[in-house]
């Protein structure tokens, strides 16, 4: 596949018909079944319960049944990368998603596939309150090739969503692996710190291995700084000075907080997280950073507006820590695990990565069918 030319391959000089999304000749908007039930209202079942961005329960009874593709209305998590969910048998749709599909000559996979395309902030007519109304999503113009013969359009249609959909099958079978690992890796990492308490085992606080040190000012995070930024919940931008050097990063305030980061290299601290200042000389370094992660600071965290964890929270819980050797040995066995499901330069996390902008090349690629006027005459 070369660019456009396997696009062209498949037209086979066939014309490109642009249709708003509205056309009940190609669409159905199927809004009027939605239905909004507050959680407390709802009845717990086996039907996903959709809103904006994902399923937001199981209930039973549904609004739906068939094929259809969600767009956000409101409360998309991202604007640039705007909502749009893929669904197939009974499920229940609240008022936050637009309900549609195709109709005879229009593959619904098809339409999910290209409206992941889109554009949307042309859309939105308040940008600070993203709300797509169905008045302005109906005039989304989409791609119809060959519609004088429904049946080759299909096909074409078809072999489009074949190829596609052997990218995110790959990325949903990685993705499971994952999360398969992650729990492995939880629970491994759980038995190799548990000890006995022996001879050979010593206890110790987290305060006699660490200093705890909130970041310095509230920095704003840019791009193209020198140096990450770590806020509460890992990188939050890059900056051009760095107040700590190969330390763990926690979040101590906000809905992160408890939340622990290696922070590798030279990086920056804001006032939402908290620098883990290694002193202890019977810790390996990297080891009372497992030792971090064992810990629950966020169920211990204070009661305020917003929860934070104190110097207190974090310098009292008791551990226990054996020879270095026994440290050294632990450690190799978790660094293979971290980077199997954490690294973003290798691991499963980058393989995801990878597949996921493999998608988004051929996606583009099969998708940028001509506009009028650059269509042949």
């Amino acid at each position: 596949m070369k660019d456009l030319g396997y696009l062209e391959k498949l037209l086979d000089g066939s014309e490109v018909e642009w249709v708003p999304l509205g056309d009940e000749n190609f669409f159905e908007v199927a809004n009027s079944q939605r239905e909004p039930v507050k959680a407390s209202l709802r009845v717990s079942g086996k039907i996903p319960y959709y809103g904006a961005n994902n399923i937001q329960d199981y209930v039973n009874g549904h609004t739906h049944d068939g094929e259809y593709v969600l767009i956000a209305e409101d409360g998309s998590a991202s604007l640039e990368n705007y909502s749009i969910q893929y669904t197939i048998g009974k499920f229940w749709a609240n008022n936050h998603v637009h309900v549609v599909c195709g109709k005879s000559g229009v593959n619904t996979r098809f339409l999910y596939h290209y409206l992941r395309t889109v554009d949307f902030l042309p859309y939105l007519p308040n940008k600070d309150r993203a709300k797509l109304t169905k008045g302005e999503m109906v005039k989304i113009p989409v791609p119809i090739p060959c519609p004088e013969d429904p049946k080759k359009s299909l096909a074409i249609q078809a072999e489009i969503v074949r190829i596609l959909d052997a990218f995110t099958e790959l990325t949903a079978e990685l993705t499971a692996e994952l999360t398969a690992r992650k729990k492995q890796y939880n629970y491994y990492r759980d038995q190799l710190l548990t000890f006995a308490a022996d001879a050979n085992v010593k206890e110790m606080a987290l305060g006699d291995i660490y200093d705890f040190q909130y970041g310095t000012g509230n920095t704003i995070p840019k791009t193209g700084g020198q140096y990450p930024v770590y806020g509460s919940n890992g990188i939050v931008g890059s900056h051009d000075d760095y107040n700590s050097e190969d330390s763990p990063v926690i979040g101590h305030i906000g809905a992160y907080a408890g939340i622990v980061n290696w922070g590798k290299g030279r990086h920056f601290v804001t006032y939402n997280g908290v620098i883990c200042k290694h002193k202890s000389k019977e810790v390996l370094p990297k080891y009372a950073y497992y030792l971090l992660l064992l810990q629950d600071f966020g169920s211990k965290s204070n009661s305020a507006s917003q929860p934070f964890v104190s110097y207190h929270i974090l310098e009292a819980p008791v551990v226990l820590v054996p020879s270095l050797d026994e440290q050294a040995r632990i450690v190799v066995i978790l660094d293979k695990f971290d980077a199997l499901t954490n690294s973003i330069s290798e691991g499963l996390p980058r393989e995801i990565e990878l597949r996921q902008k493999q998608y988004e090349y051929y996606r583009d690629m099969l998708l940028n069918f001509p506009k009028p006027g650059e269509q042949a005459a």
